[in-house]
């Protein structure tokens, strides 16, 4: 795991935690360092974050913070958050071509209620997705731990037959991720491929950051040399040099893939990228 991905794991398990959350958020010092990483936590913060980023010819995806909800108020209270978010971004006209989309966490929406949670998660990320498609955007569907990535993809299956430009989110610290890449490296298909960010046994993932490293980079070929359109999810120089010449070697135009980096992480090297095209 490499410094990008403990800072995301970190900001995923606070955000779950009130009582640590609301310290840090008041806290002048850790509440600085938190505004770096996090456009804000008001709607109003993000719009305007990412009306800065497309002015720079970036586009970007947001996630709403937080995960594993057990309660169908705070289900129901994430989706609306999307919801409310969505109608924001369009009516500032950042959402037209897909510049600004959302990523879902489908915990976050239910999944682990007991009894109908997969059901309820899933009608409501379809519901965020038929707003996301009106607004003129779309949807990426996040990876979490590996429990829950069989029934991430079947969620992802259902969505794409209404919605085929949904997003999928593959971590190549786990062993299947492959076997994943080749299913859906398909046209049509954008898939996110990011290293990992969840404590994952010896017996599902790789441990060591080497082999994770050429995992991620046996992943990327396989998605450069498919049909769909691969999104290079990483701060380190070596992959994203990597994901370039894999590319090149592909015959990609440089805009059938793209790459994607947290919000406050290598700023300069974001706007170099997106100026070369």
């Amino acid at each position: 795991m490499d410094a990008s991905d403990l800072l995301r794991n970190s900001l995923l398990q606070l955000s779950k935690q009130e009582k640590i959350r609301d310290v840090i958020e008041k806290a002048p010092v850790s509440r600085s360092v938190v505004k770096r990483f996090v456009p804000g936590a008001d709607r109003a913060d993000v719009v305007g974050a990412a009306a800065e980023i497309a002015s720079s010819g970036r586009l970007s995806t947001i996630d709403y913070l937080g995960e594993d909800t057990t309660d169908i108020a705070q289900a129901r209270h994430t989706r609306d958050a999307y919801l409310s978010l969505l109608t924001a971004l369009r009516d500032q006209g950042l959402t037209e071509g897909g510049t600004v989309e959302v990523s879902l966490k489908l915990s976050a929406l239910g999944q682990a209620l007991p009894g109908d949670g997969n059901a309820i998660a899933l009608d409501h990320a379809r519901e965020i997705c038929e707003l996301a498609q009106q607004a003129g955007t779309t949807v990426t569907l996040d990876m979490e731990d590996h429990t829950t990535t069989d029934l991430t993809l079947d969620a992802l299956r259902e969505l794409r037959a209404d919605f085929p430009t949904v997003g999928a989110v593959l971590q190549a610290y786990l062993y299947r991720t492959e076997a994943d890449c080749r299913d859906l490296a398909h046209a049509g298909s954008r898939v996110r491929l990011c290293k990992g960010a969840y404590k994952e046994p010896e017996s599902v993932a790789f441990q060591a950051g080497a082999e994770v490293d050429k995992s991620y980079v046996r992943c990327l070929k396989i998605l450069m040399q498919g049909e769909g359109y691969p999104m290079v999810a990483s701060h380190d120089p070596r992959l994203i040099e990597i994901a370039g010449a894999l590319a090149g070697q592909a015959g990609r135009d440089p805009k059938s893939f793209e790459y994607q980096m947290l919000y406050g992480i290598r700023p300069e090297e974001q706007k170099r990228i997106a100026d070369r095209g």
